[in-house]
């Protein structure tokens, strides 16, 4: 599990590819302070094992679904990257749960200065994941924990202070380029228990929905 809250941006070395499978090579520093073999690191906000740690870099295994599903099949020798260990149990938890699941893409559409802070404008490239992105809600950016300032009918606008762009690859995207977007999982939960119609366990009893009436009936609304 992750926050959000990015400790560094590192450098894409090296790409190997294999058809949709890669190995990414990636200098850092910071990450690589008690970085172990097997532990998980947030890439641009996607959820990597490290398998191969040096001296001022290390590798990660990105497998066909990741490559599909998120923009590190855009990635090149040189690109920079948002990277963040895993949460450990005695931090802080200064953004929110992120799991470097990426649920999908968005494009920017506009780059905008709102007096101190910078507003991207950003379309998701499934338009069924704005039922997860509410106003004021918590959305993943490239795996920066922001909060949706915006929503229109097909994009929604994030604002970002200048720290945050500055200690993030978010300040070398421009208009057009790509982001991954992890929705907050709290919204996922909910709908899944509110579509829950049974399981093969209560086979053959009244498989009814969790609604608010059923919520309001055994004192839970």
């Amino acid at each position: 599990m992750f926050t959000g809250l990015v400790e560094e941006v590192g450098r894409i070395q090296t790409i190997s590819k294999s058809g949709e499978a890669m190995v990414l090579g990636i200098e850092g520093s910071v990450v690589l302070g008690d970085l172990k073999i097997g532990d998980s690191v947030s890439v641009n906000g996607v959820c990597l094992t490290a398998i191969q740690i040096g001296v001022k870099d290390f590798k990660v295994d990105v497998m066909p679904e990741t490559f599909r599903s998120s923009n590190l099949k855009e990635l090149k020798s040189g690109s920079r990257v948002n990277l963040e260990r895993a949460m450990a149990a005695s931090g802080r938890f200064g953004g929110h749960i992120v799991q470097g699941h990426v649920d999908g893409t968005g494009t920017i559409r506009r780059v905008t200065s709102d007096q101190n802070a910078v507003v991207f404008e950003v379309a998701p490239s499934n338009q069924a994941l704005f039922k997860y992105i509410l106003l004021k809600g918590s959305i993943t950016l490239d795996g920066i924990s922001l909060t949706v300032a915006q929503r229109t009918g097909d994009t929604f606008a994030v604002s970002i202070i200048p720290h945050t762009l500055s200690e993030t690859a978010l300040q070398a995207k421009r208009e057009g380029d790509t982001v991954n977007i992890e929705c907050d999982i709290l919204g996922k939960y909910v709908e899944q228990l509110l579509n829950y119609r049974g399981s093969a366990a209560t086979e053959g009893a009244e498989k009814a929905p969790i609604s608010l009436d059923y919520l309001a009936k055994h004192g839970f609304a």
